[in-house]
C-alpha cells in the first residue's frame, strides 16, 4: 500500500507514516533533547485494543534523557491500515512489521518495549532476530496466553463483532462501562474513534492470537537480549505474580508500579518513565 494512501486514512497532523515492504505503519516520534549526551532510540508498541498515544504521557521524561521515541499502531490498529484476512494478525507476523520498522529508521540496535499484547509481538521480534535489539521491555505482559476474565472478555469481544459494528460496540461501553464514564470527554473520544478505526479483523486476529500464545520464554531467555519485567501492583490481565515469576525465569530486572494497574504509562507516567529510563541507561552504561 502506497505510503499516501495511508496518510489520506487520517487529519491527525502527529502522525506519519512508515512504509514498509507490503504496507504501512503509523507512528507517532519524538527526537531526543540536544541539551544532553543522545542515546538508542526506543520503540513501542501497544496492546490489544491499543494504540500509540498509550505512551504518550511519558514521552517527554524519554526524549528528556536523550532517547529518540517511537510509538506506533501495529497494522489494523487505529491509524495503520491492515488486510481483511484475520489470519494476517498472528504475533509473528506484527513481529515482522516491527522489525522492518525498527529497520527503516536507521537507528541501529533499538530499546524495544512491548504493552500487554504487544509484549508478545516484542518477544516474538527479539526471537527472530535479537541482533536488532540492545533491550527488551515487558510491560504489564506475560508469559503466555491471557486467562480467567481477560480471556472471558475477549471471547465476548469477538462474539459481539459477528453481529454488530464496531460504533454499537463503542457506544454500549460507554453507557455500560463506569471506568470509562468516569474518564475526561475528550479521552472517551479518542478511544472511541480509534476503537471504531480498528480493522475487524485485526480484532478478531489478534483476539485470537493473545488467546492461544505459547510460553515462550525459555527461548527469550536463551537470546541474552538484556530484560525489564515491568508492571503495576494492582495489574489484572496477567498477575503480578505470574509477572514476577516470568522474570525470575528470564533473569531480567523486575518492577512493580505503586498506584499503577495494567496501563502504567497512563495511569502512573513519571513513575513508568523512570523505571523504564533508569533500565535503559544501564543496558547503555554496561556496554
Amino acid at each position: 500500500m502506497p505510503q499516501s494512501s495511508c496518510a489520506a486514512a487520517t487529519s491527525h497532523p502527529a502522525t506519519r507514516w512508515v512504509a514498509l515492504p507490503d504496507g504501512c505503519l503509523a507512528v507517532r516520534d519524538r527526537p531526543a533533547s540536544t541539551a544532553v549526551t543522545l542515546r538508542s532510540t526506543v520503540v513501542l508498541i501497544p496492546g490489544y485494543t491499543g494504540g500509540k498515544e498509550d505512551f504518550s504521557p511519558i514521552a517527554e521524561e524519554v526524549t528528556a534523557v536523550g532517547h529518540t521515541y517511537v510509538a506506533v499502531d501495529l497494522r489494523g490498529q487505529h491509524e495503520s491500515p491492515g488486510p481483511d484476512d484475520r489470519s494476517a494478525y498472528a504475533v509473528d507476523a506484527l513481529a515482522l512489521d516491527v522489525l522492518a520498522l525498527c529497520d527503516s529508521l536507521g537507528d541501529g540496535a533499538v530499546h524495544l518495549l512491548g504493552h500487554s499484547f504487544g509484549g508478545l509481538v516484542a518477544r516474538s521480534a527479539v526471537l527472530q532476530r535479537p541482533q536488532a535489539v540492545r533491550s527488551l521491555v515487558l510491560l504489564a505482559s506475560g508469559p503466555a496466553a491471557i486467562g480467567g476474565d481477560s480471556a472471558a472478555r475477549t471471547r465476548a469481544l469477538a462474539t459481539m463483532l459477528e453481529t454488530h459494528s464496531q460504533a454499537e460496540i463503542a457506544a454500549y461501553r460507554e453507557v455500560t462501562d463506569p471506568v470509562h464514564a468516569a474518564r475526561p470527554e475528550p479521552v472517551r473520544a479518542l478511544l472511541r474513534e480509534r476503537f471504531i478505526g480498528n480493522s475487524r479483523a485485526g480484532l478478531l486476529g489478534m483476539g485470537d492470537a493473545i488467546l492461544a500464545e505459547p510460553d515462550r520464554v525459555d527461548a527469550l531467555r536463551d537470546t541474552g537480549v538484556p530484560v525489564l519485567v515491568a508492571c503495576g501492583v494492582d495489574d489484572d490481565v496477567w498477575s503480578p505474580a505470574a509477572q514476577a515469576t516470568m522474570a525470575h525465569r528470564l533473569g531480567a530486572a523486575h518492577r512493580v508500579i505503586d498506584g499503577a494497574a495494567h496501563s502504567p504509562a497512563v495511569e502512573r507516567p513519571a513513575e513508568t518513565a523512570n523505571v523504564l529510563t533508569e533500565f535503559w541507561a544501564g543496558v547503555e552504561d554496561a556496554h
